[in-house]
């Protein structure tokens, strides 16, 4: 991704350069391994769809510290040259595994794992998370978009309601994995390759005599690609008539032509427009609608057959509509101490707020219809079979627990970056785009549904649970031990 601040080491939080510096100081170079996941899907829905992993990749590689960063850190008067020393010749060489981008993922599954020294693993921290956060929020808002508008042509035009020229381009990048068939964004457009889409504004129109005019203008103009805006007047009285006038020159010339709705009732409007049409023989037509749209209301008005082609979406999308952010977080999970692994996990007094020590793999089980069944979290010298029964238990290592027999076994975790140079291929957005639309179907539609979806089922293996109690445990024996004392 070709935008300035990605790769620039000083976009971190600023206490992760405090903690590396203290690092530095002690010593602290060992081994350890972070785990990024997520702890809740996001608009109440059923699954969240995993983005952001190119963007991430690529700015890891240009992961460094120029000397405009490092004479900017020593005018703050908090390090040591010695530190701005170990900073100049900064990089990263940490090793990747991680989930494909555009998988369907759910709560606690660890889709990202950074094995580095502390200080790299730590500086990177702002980065992921907020590449993955983003990224993965907005090609889920656009995932539900999708498949409210029936797997039907979702057109993402949020360029202008975006949180910044960012905020637009990751968007944008997202939006297309997520479903979206293009965008508005010419810029995204050079930079990932996404088809760009757009014809006129309201403005065009009001800036000619008549609506008649403006509309004969642009035809002639862009006589392969016509979309007339009609409702800047009215769209049944002027708009729809003026539109089908100018579309009979267009089909004569062996063009056609579309229509786009932007305010009013779309529901009733759709209906008279797509009578108008097919009436004046234009059954060929397409009809376009934006004004605000989400999911919700698109599924309505799927659900009352009404006939509208292609969706334009901006707002709700492109900022995430009704929820602020991704609760993606980034988590310690494994150091190294004298030559020795040792598995660490955050205690809580929530039991959904511990963490999974350790390394860890992620499996998905399929039933004998070819459909995912459940998640399995497990440690690393774990392997699995199909025909196999296996004992799994619920995440927060309480009472629950399940046995199952898989008919298929997955591994969903694969080295994407090794001792910090990019592990080819790298799916294209194209590519991850197609993997989400493919991957989608591989669940049962109770879990994709916008209202009170059914709960995926992800678990943790035998092993994975018995080593979690007994750190937990442990903990609770060293805390009796400290207030006996």
């Amino acid at each position: 991704m070709k935008q300035c601040i990605y790769g620039d080491a000083l976009f971190t939080d600023f206490y992760e350069l405090t903690m590396a510096q203290g690092y530095w100081k002690r010593g602290k170079t060992n081994t350890v391994t972070f785990d990024y996941f997520f702890r809740k899907n996001p608009f109440s829905g059923g699954y969240a769809v995993f983005a952001g992993l190119g963007t991430l990749l690529e700015a890891l590689e240009r992961f460094s510290f120029g000397q405009d960063d490092i004479a900017y850190l020593e005018s703050l008067g908090m390090f040591e040259q010695g530190f701005l020393d170990y900073l100049s010749s900064f990089k990263f060489r940490g090793t990747v595994h991680a989930a494909r981008e555009g998988e369907i993922v759910f709560p606690q599954e660890p889709l990202l794992r950074i094995e580095a020294d502390l200080i790299t693993a730590q500086l990177v921290e702002g980065l992921v998370l907020n590449t993955l956060n983003f990224q993965s929020l907005i090609a889920t808002k656009t995932a539900r978009i999708w498949r409210a508008a029936n797997k039907g042509s979702v057109m993402e035009f949020g360029l202008r309601r975006a949180q910044g020229a960012d905020g637009a381009l990751s968007a944008s990048r997202a939006a297309y994995i997520g479903g979206a068939f293009g965008t508005s964004n010419t810029l995204a457009g050079k930079i990932f390759g996404i088809p760009v889409l757009g014809t006129m504004a309201h403005s065009w129109i009001m800036s000619f005599p008549s609506e008649l005019e403006a509309f004969a203008s642009y035809a002639d103009i862009y006589p392969k690609n016509t979309v007339f805006l009609i409702d800047t007047y009215n769209s049944l009285e002027s708009g729809i008539v003026n539109a089908i006038e100018v579309g009979r020159t267009l089909k004569e010339k062996g063009f056609g032509f579309g229509v786009r709705l932007d305010s009013g009732d779309i529901d009733y409007l759709s209906r008279k427009i797509r009578e108008r049409l097919d009436a004046a023989g234009f059954h060929d037509a397409r009809i376009v609608v934006s004004n605000e749209l989400d999911e919700h209301i698109i599924e309505s008005l799927i659900d009352d057959k009404a006939p509208i082609d292609v969706w334009g979406v901006g707002t709700n999308l492109v900022t995430g509509g009704s929820e602020a952010a991704f609760t993606g977080v980034y988590k310690l999970a494994e150091l190294e101490e004298d030559g020795h692994r040792r598995p660490v996990m955050k205690f809580s007094d929530n039991p959904e707020k511990s963490t999974n020590p350790g390394v860890k793999h992620l499996y998905r089980f399929y039933d004998d219809r070819g459909m995912a069944r459940i998640d399995c979290i497990a440690c690393p010298d774990e392997m699995f079979e199909a025909g196999k029964e296996y004992l799994v238990h619920h995440p927060s290592a309480d009472w629950r627990q399940l046995k199952v027999v898989p008919s298929r076994v997955e591994p969903l975790l694969h080295k994407v970056m090794d001792s910090g140079t990019i592990v080819p291929p790298i799916p294209s957005i194209k590519e991850s785009r197609e993997y989400m639309k493919h991957r989608i179907e591989l669940f049962d539609p109770t879990y994709l549904r916008l209202l009170n979806p059914h709960i995926y089922k992800v678990s943790i293996s035998d092993s994975l649970y018995q080593l979690k109690v007994s750190l937990i445990d442990r903990f609770l024996k060293q805390r009796l031990s400290e207030a006996k004392s």
